[in-house]
């Protein structure tokens, strides 16, 4: 559920930016969050596992989503795109909740279809 919130949080931003909907769908796109969500070669996906268990994250390498995070908050905010995946991670990775708060918040949000923005 939560990747499928996910990349329609992705396709919101691209739209906002003019991407074609083939683009999001394709390997650049879908592919690569999938890949990202689900390889433990993936910086991010390592980084974020680190983060959601409690572990040091000093020495990590770097993770692109890392300030990626905050900068995609900040666009979706100036442009009024619902995003609440996006302005989760980027308040876990400033401290502002703990991940439990985020997946407690994100998890109670009320369902609504996921095609029709």
């Amino acid at each position: 559920a939560m990747v499928t919130r996910g990349f329609v949080e992705l396709r919101r931003i691209g739209a906002a930016f003019g991407a074609r909907p083939e683009t999001l769908m394709g390997l650049s796109g879908l592919g690569d969050l999938l890949l990202t969500c689900s390889s433990t070669q993936s910086r991010n996906f390592a980084y974020g596992l680190a983060l959601g268990q409690g572990k040091p994250l000093a020495g990590l390498p770097l993770a692109e989503g890392v300030p990626t995070a905050a900068i995609a908050a900040r666009i979706a905010t100036e442009r009024n795109i619902d995003a609440p995946i996006i302005a989760a991670v980027a308040a876990i990775l400033d401290g502002t909740i703990t991940v439990r708060q985020a997946v407690t918040a994100l998890m109670t949000r009320p369902l609504k279809t996921e095609t029709n923005d």
